[in-house]
């Protein structure tokens, strides 16, 4: 790509000298501007790659034209050679702290100049160049850091349904849950930062089934009060599987599972905790797992219908669950139904979609 030099000096000789000298040694396309207005104009709209300015000028000096230079988006790095007549020390160190990467005195020496003129161009590709390969670097670590959050939800998504197919349920209900979760977290305004996380760790909420017996888990009949108190400590195992992980999406899950059968007025498990004392994500969690349970299909009972499941978290709230959580919950039934109909139990392909916020 032709390089572009941008060239201002109130006196038309000096421009056209400059023009010329730049022109035997450099392939690069010069612009004349006697006004430094008009130039500072021209610069907010393209990209120069040197600037050559003199120093005295009618409607802005040298240094104050380099000061509003610097100001541009994208300008702070250009290299700017300043021309000066006047040669005391005081005038090259307001050039310098004005932006001027380096200056002349006339009259100028055509070879000094030429020298000059190739060395700030070889900076500015140099620069370029770096920018470039920074930009390139950026969109590696992006995509490889999407790589790997897409790897993490997999295998998040793939080990909640490991612990889902010791139990009745089906995966499906892991990711109508979590959907229901993230749609919780929305109404409630939580961040997107906080709706995406809940999403990809609400799935690990009963995980810690893993470590429950098949003669417990999979009993068809009641089970007796020794058979309940070894079921309730899943959220206990689930939390020592997940706590202390460096991702930040196991460890919400880790709290997650563990306070997912906590209930707002303290009679649930593992801890009895009241009230807001529960985690958020535990609370919203609550809601969004008992909801699919109720309106699912399972070996052991037929599903409820929608009026009879709104009817139990109405009648359960403010007991079971945060009342703000279900109000937040049944605000948009128009997305829950669409989120329902999404993962269908018998749908499989449907079960390898993990959707984002």
């Amino acid at each position: 790509m032709t390089q572009q030099i941008l060239i201002i000096d109130d006196v038309e000789s000096n421009l056209l000298l400059f023009k010329v000298m730049v022109q035997q040694h450099s392939q690069a396309q010069v612009h004349l501007f006697s006004s430094p207005l008009d130039a500072l104009a021209w610069a907010g709209e393209h990209e120069p790659d040197l600037v050559i300015v003199d120093y005295m000028m009618p409607e802005l000096h040298g240094t104050d034209f380099i000061s509003a230079f610097r100001q541009l988006p994208g300008k702070s790095t250009t290299p700017i050679l300043m021309v000066t007549a006047n040669d005391k020390k005081e005038v090259r160190y307001e050039a310098l702290g004005a932006g001027a990467t380096d200056f002349l005195t006339k009259p100028v020496d055509k070879v000094e100049f030429q020298a000059r003129i190739k060395n700030m161009l070889l900076l500015s590709d140099s620069q370029k160049k770096l920018a470039d390969h920074s930009t390139w670097l950026a969109e590696e670590v992006r995509r490889a850091t999407l790589e790997i959050l897409d790897r993490e939800r997999e295998t998040v998504v793939r080990l909640s349904r490991a612990a889902e197919y010791r139990d009745p349920d089906t995966g499906a209900h892991i990711l109508r849950m979590a959907h229901y979760s993230a749609l919780i977290a929305r109404e409630l305004g939580l961040s997107v930062f906080d709706q995406t996380l809940i999403l990809e760790a609400a799935p690990m909420h009963d995980i810690g089934k893993v470590g429950i017996a098949d003669a417990i888990l999979l009993k068809p009949g009641r089970l007796t009060e020794e058979e309940q108190a070894v079921m309730r400590t899943h959220p206990l195992l689930g939390f020592k599987l997940l706590n202390g992980s460096a991702s930040r999406v196991l460890q919400a899950g880790a709290d997650i599972a563990l306070g997912h059968h906590e209930k707002f007025d303290g009679s649930g498990y593992p801890a009895g905790l009241v009230g807001e004392a529960i985690p958020i994500f535990s609370r919203i969690v609550a809601v969004a797992d008992v909801f699919d349970a109720l309106t699912s299909e399972r070996p052991y009972k037929a599903a409820w219908s929608l009026p009879k499941s709104i009817d139990y978290l109405k009648a359960n709230s403010g007991t079971h669950f945060d009342p703000a959580c279900v109000d937040a919950f049944l605000a948009d039934m128009g997305a829950v139904l669409e989120i329902k109909g999404r993962f269908n139990d018998d749908d499989e392909s449907a079960l390898q979609t993990y959707n984002a916020i």
